[in-house]
């Protein structure tokens, strides 16, 4: 039975994966009337409700998730087997779906796809920014990027770069409260809290005697670390941040940073991570190995390089 719904299955997780009929037809490129056929026809076959459908939107039945997540696999392995001679000449097509923290994604993705897209142009990315984990089988995501301490898991990763943080002030509060000369000196300050860290007051620090652990007491706390930085810039307080996002600031004297002889717990590394696979897809080992040569430099390279191209006209990057 299931090998006359390989098509249904196809389009199934399409469904699924475009969160409605009509996208799915657009990336099927079959009618939306077409698509709707295919799911009632699987649900027939198997006897049981996939979709709930409302006339707002879609959602899993618990069968339903349950057999998405069989079906994604299966609809990879066809794909994979198709595209074999393809990926023999090791020209990546079809799409390549990426997951990225926001702040991150917004800031570098733009410049790295676009020219990775320039070298090839027969490939559609579809990228997703949040600063939560993603479910990277469950939501049918082929790889993602994170910025973490890495833990065990399922996931097969791949390092990009090393991540470290800073503890920045503006010029303009460092003058008007002064500078902290030991991370125990940040309960008389003012500080700004990045929300979606495990401890987000607890900040820790590798100093000359070791390891020190401080609790902050944040006038501002934020999920996200452009804001926070952005409030640092503006004198609101003092902020641990990542380099990436304050990198900017930082060379361009918006932002000092402090407490050098206590480094900022660096927080892990940057990583490509992607689903544990019998067979990686040629898009997805492409573009990590494109990843890993263009941060080859480290994090600060990178943003230098980046930068650079920015002043030639050649794209656009956000900074705190």
């Amino acid at each position: 039975m299931l090998i006359g719904n390989l098509d249904a299955m196809t389009v199934f997780a399409r469904v699924v994966e475009e969160r409605s009929f009509s996208g799915a037809a657009r990336k099927l490129g079959m009618s939306k009337s077409a698509v709707s056929k295919h799911v009632t026809k699987l649900e027939d076959n198997l006897g049981i409700r996939l979709l709930n459908r409302t006339t707002r939107r879609l959602s899993l039945t618990d069968a339903g998730s349950t057999f998405y997540q069989h079906c994604a696999r299966v609809v990879e392995e066809i794909e994979t087997a198709e595209h074999a001679l393809t990926d023999l000449r090791g020209t990546p097509r079809g799409t390549l779906r990426i997951s990225a923290p926001l702040t991150f994604g917004q800031m570098y993705l733009p410049a790295l796809v676009t020219e990775f897209m320039e070298q090839y142009p027969g490939l559609h990315v579809d990228i997703h920014l949040a600063d939560h984990m993603v479910d990277l089988v469950a939501e049918g995501v082929d790889m993602a990027i994170r910025i973490t301490r890495l833990k065990d898991s399922s996931l097969i990763a791949r390092k990009l770069a090393d991540f470290s943080s800073h503890i920045v002030a503006a010029p303009s509060y460092l003058q008007e409260h002064g500078e902290p000369k030991t991370p125990q000196d940040l309960t008389q300050h003012k500080t700004l809290s990045y929300t979606n860290l495990p401890s987000p007051n607890i900040w820790d620090f590798n100093g000359p005697d070791g390891q020190v652990s401080v609790r902050v007491d944040p006038v501002l706390s934020c999920n996200n670390g452009e804001f926070t930085s952005t409030a640092a810039i503006r004198g609101l307080g003092i902020a641990r941040e990542p380099e990436f996002i304050v990198a900017q600031a930082l060379l361009d004297g918006r932002l000092v940073s402090i407490l050098k002889d206590f480094n900022a717990d660096s927080g892990g590394g940057i990583y490509a991570v992607y689903p544990e696979r019998r067979h990686l897809p040629t898009k997805v080992r492409v573009f990590i190995d494109f990843l890993v040569e263009k941060f080859r430099g480290g994090l600060c390279s990178f943003h230098q390089q980046t930068c650079a191209e920015v002043a030639q006209g050649k794209g656009p990057i956000r900074s705190s």
